[in-house]
């Protein structure tokens, strides 16, 4: 593995930089009163809120609006409450859409009967604020660190990236990040298919973990951002020793999943568009890492981190075998 300095233009990565506004809220019930009273606590504790007086309704809205989250309530006139949320898990766009049940119903069966149904919670009438809001704002929370969590590798994704990135900002210390992307991979679906495609992610996933215990404190991030993309950071002393050992670990791995054949040659053959067998060597890992330092330069935007480490990244992916870029250049804040 080879590492490399580099002066290059920051520019913000696209794939993970979309703008995040306020929750929107679909309130859903008869009770104009009790709606008016939702609405209202939720609008001044910073969501935005539409609202619809029945199922029906609430599916007309749902051609236009996409909610965050839904409070529907239980009996309502020409659709009720399970009815809404039966034909909410039936389709696919709102099949995720995360619902609290609203109802005066308090007896254990009809809570039970309402959640296997499909709500996620259960609010009981009288209710306060408190109560509300907490079950709004954790229900929330909850679907969407599900969301952000990859289903194949079980790290967070790309907004829970952004996040950890915008903490160590805040905290003022030194930190890297790092950019993490297998050369050659799309040879390799070409070849053996997209399922042994998934085991060399799933591979260097694993490769990460193991180099992240073994570098041992302070705990290192691990983010899967799509694809065969992932994402480290770490202090800036780990880049090294977590690398090293993620490129070692990674390429025996990936030996293993080839054919034997394969392996042994050091190369798979590639069908071009015109039947012709095109030689693709075995994958590497390309890896480019930012750098704040307070000797060095800091950062305001996790955007252009991003931005720094994706421009190192393709400076390593232009280099032979496993690489490393790092960036190291000293400038004002950002």
């Amino acid at each position: 593995m080879s590492t490399a300095e580099s002066r290059l233009p920051e520019s913000p990565d696209p794939e993970l930089d979309p703008d995040e506004g306020p929750d929107l809220i679909l309130v859903v019930d008869d009770d104009q009163d009790i709606a008016s009273f939702v609405e209202f606590n939720l609008k001044v504790h910073g969501f935005e809120v539409i609202r619809a007086r029945d199922g029906q309704e609430a599916l007309e809205l749902l051609e236009t609006h996409r909610p965050s989250l839904a409070v529907v309530d239980w009996m309502m006139p020409r659709m009720d409450g399970v009815e809404l949320i039966q034909q909410l898990r039936a389709e696919p766009l709102t099949s995720a859409l995360p619902v609290i049940m609203l109802t005066a119903k308090s007896m254990t069966v009809d809570k039970v009967f309402g959640l296997t149904t499909g709500a996620d919670d259960y609010l009981v009438k009288p209710f306060d604020t408190a109560e509300l809001l907490a079950r709004v704002t954790t229900t929330l929370r909850r679907h969407k660190d599900a969301r952000e969590v990859s289903p194949l590798t079980g790290l967070p994704g790309n907004a829970r990236v952004r996040r950890e990135i915008g903490d160590r900002m805040r905290s003022g210390g030194d930190y890297s990040v790092g950019y993490i992307d297998v050369d050659r991979f799309k040879s390799v679906n070409d070849v053996y298919g997209f399922d042994r495609g998934d085991e060399f992610i799933i591979a260097l996933a694993r490769s990460l973990q193991r180099a992240s215990a073994q570098t041992g404190k302070p705990s290192i991030f691990l983010g899967h951002i799509g694809g065969d993309d992932f994402v480290f950071i770490c202090h800036p002393d780990q880049v090294l020793p977590l690398t090293q050992r993620t490129v070692t670990d990674f390429e025996a791995a990936a030996d293993r999943l080839y054919e034997p054949e394969d392996a042994r040659r050091g190369y798979i053959e590639v069908p071009d568009r015109r039947g012709n067998k095109q030689k693709a060597a075995l994958v590497t890992l390309s890896i480019g890492v930012a750098q704040a330092t307070n000797d060095g330069r800091r950062f305001a935007d996790p955007r252009v981190v991003i931005g720094v480490a994706s421009e190192m990244k393709k400076v390593a992916k232009s280099q032979p075998g496993s690489y490393v870029a790092i960036d190291r250049r000293r400038s004002e804040a950002e």
